[in-house]
Parts: C-alpha cells; structure tokens; sequence
C-alpha cells in the first residue's frame, strides 16, 4: 500500500515534570517510580541487536495529569483519614521466561491474581517480550528480566536496524500489514468506548462514570483517522486487593509514522483503559496530559537526523518514540475491574506503533483522575 508524501511539520518540544505517589514494596524498583495506587512471536534481545497539538478531543475540558481530589494520604475520596488500613501487596518478579502476562509482573506466586481475557483475535507475532531495546540502557526493563510488548506490527521486527537513508514514507523495516482479521473499523472492542463523556470529565461530574472515556482524550485523536486497524491489546479482569485503591504500570510508546506522516490522518494510538467504578476511560498519557497518539504524543526522541542514540540499532531509527513513563489510576478495594492495553494503526494498515508495558503494582494512590509522569 503506498501513501501520498507530505512534508513534516516542525516538532514541539515540551516537557512538564509531574509530581509522584508513595509505593508499595517491589523488588528491582527504584524511587523515581515510586508510585503505588492503581498502578505470540517472543523475542528477547541480548544487546547487540536492539530490537504537540491538541491532546483532547470534543471540546471538553482539558485533562488534568497532576491528579485530582484525595482526602488524606492517597485516600479515596469519602474514605476519611490516612487510610491507615492501606497497604500494598509485596512483589517480586518472575519473569524471564519469555511469558508477556509475567513480564508485566501480574500472576506471579503467591500474589494477587488477574484473569487473562484473550477472546479478542490476536495476530501471534504482535504480543511478545524484550529484554533491552537499543544500545543504551534507556529502556531496560522497570522491574524483573522483561517487559511485555505489544504493537500493531511484528514485535521480532523491533530489532531491525534502520538502513541509512531509508525511506521515512515507506520504511524497510516495523512496516507490516497483520491482515484484515485484526482491523477494527470504528469501533473498539468493549468496554472500550471513543466518545467523550461531555462538556466535563468525570472528576467534575462522577456520574459520567460508565457513559464513556471519562478523561475526554480519546474521541479528538480516534476521529482523525478513519478506522482502527491492526488491533493488538492485552486484556485482563481482576479484583481488587481488598487493602489497596490503586494500580500503577510503566509504558514508553513508539512509532515509525513519524517523521513522513506526523499530523495527518494516520494517528496511531496507544490507549490504556480502565473500566471500574472509580473511572472508566483511558488512564495513561503523556508529559503534557496529551493521549498517546502520533499526532497529540510528546514525543521525547525524535530521531530526524538519524543519529539519535536512545534509538540506535532499532527500527525505530530516523522515527521517534517516548521515554519510560508511570501511570497511576484509582480503583475501589474489592471490585472487580477491567484493564485492556490496546494500541492500533488508524487510516490504514502499514507504518507500524508499539509500546512497552512493565511494572504493574498494586498500591494505595487512589488519586482522581489519574495520572502519568516521568520514570526518573
């Protein structure tokens, strides 16, 4: 499939430190992500290969990354106190065997558990694992041996080295059609919903809750594009540990849209979603507050010249991706919620996005809404 050139726009540079929870017990964390609340074609890598416009969307009100209204020490909103009773689950990991549901850190022994759902198709070679992605140490793993990736290309072509001077339009490498049993249309698998909740989130208004993406993100990048396609998610139901009213993830997000195809109709996205009672919607963006999509995501390497080294020794070569970040969302002790990582193609097929999931903690940050930073 071959697209029409355009000309790159001029890249906004931004950055916005956010502030950081308390955390839980993790084996192999550090304190830069020390934020607890609510928090297939497997590749590993040894090393030598490596494997802003406008962020809302519907002209609601822009969301708010910094978190919202607590009552006490990271106490859900009514609970009262410090919440003396919240304490988060030890982890340690027990990855390293390749398992993408592991690598996260979820369902290690011993710890609370979660449901796989894996009743959406998946093509094989789009959900795997990695061990180190370029020739630095930027994106080593956040807790374990592992992180999970997924993407709407074949993960094993993470370790391609872009050619020099290749073709940012059509790229020789992360440029794959997964074939048409994994295209979406306009319509994301549920509980996932495009639509705005209104004028307000629900932080302003919790009884939106339920009646759509409750941060008013997703609707405004989803609509550039004609269509979801080359759909890839990690699913996963699970109660909530009766002593916790968070969760907290880490993800950094990837794609070769970019230089050739940033701002125009192929948006790809990436969206963290939640389903619960605390919130239903997306939970995870970047520095500015902004979806992660091409054209709303800061971008913090890009990688015009080539020669950017966080990215050399990758396909992602002369494109541009994130660094690591945390995101922190609510949820209410005992429920039982949905989590889906989703990230697809939008307008076509080709041209391929990723993003890498690691670090999943329970934990006692029940902020409202949620929240996303810089891991360190």
């Amino acid at each position: 499939m071959l697209r029409p050139a355009l000309s790159p726009p001029v890249a906004l540079v931004l950055a916005l430190p956010l502030s950081a929870g308390c955390s839980g017990s993790r084996e192999g964390d550090d304190s830069s992500n020390s934020g607890p609340g609510l928090t297939a074609g497997m590749l590993t890598d040894g090393g030598s290969s490596g494997g802003s416009s406008g962020g809302g969307g519907g002209g609601g009100n822009k969301f708010d990354v910094e978190g919202g209204a607590t009552d006490g020490a990271g106490c859900m909103p009514g609970e009262g106190g410090n919440c003396p009773e919240c304490t988060a689950p030890d982890h340690t990991p027990c990855d390293g065997g390749g398992d993408p549901i592991a690598a996260i850190g979820l369902n290690c022994p011993g710890e609370p558990s979660v449901t796989i759902d894996n009743s959406i198709p998946q093509h094989p070679g789009a959900i795997g694992v990695r061990n180190k992605f370029g020739t630095l140490n930027v994106f080593d793993p956040r807790e374990g041996a592992e992180y999970a990736v997924i993407g709407s290309g074949l993960v094993a072509d993470l370790g391609n080295v872009t050619p020099m001077t290749d073709n940012d339009s059509l790229p020789t490498h992360c440029n794959d059609d997964l074939g048409g049993e994994y295209d979406r249309g306009q319509m994301l698998p549920p509980p996932l919903r495009t639509n705005d909740v209104g004028a307000v989130t629900c932080t302003d208004d919790p009884n939106l809750i339920g009646t759509g993406d409750c941060s008013n993100t997703i609707q405004g990048q989803f609509s550039q594009g004609g269509s979801a396609n080359d759909y890839t998610e990690i699913r996963f139901t699970a109660t909530v540990p009766e002593n916790t009213n968070s969760f907290s993830y880490d993800f950094a997000f990837f794609s070769v849209e970019y230089p050739v195809y940033y701002n125009s109709t192929y948006n790809d996205m990436y969206i963290g979603w939640l389903e619960s009672e605390a919130w239903t919607g997306n939970v995870s963006f970047d520095e500015m507050g902004n979806p992660i999509s091409l054209n709303a995501g800061f971008l913090d390497y890009r990688d015009d010249g080539g020669n950017l080294p966080e990215l050399a020794g990758t396909c992602m070569r002369q494109h541009a991706g994130t660094k690591w970040l945390s995101t922190t969302a609510p949820v209410i002790p005992g429920e039982q919620i949905t989590v889906v990582f989703a990230i697809f193609d939008l307008s076509d097929s080709i041209l391929d996005s990723y993003v890498f999931l690691d670090n999943f903690l329970w934990g006692c940050d029940g902020m409202v809404p949620p929240s996303t930073k810089p891991v360190g």
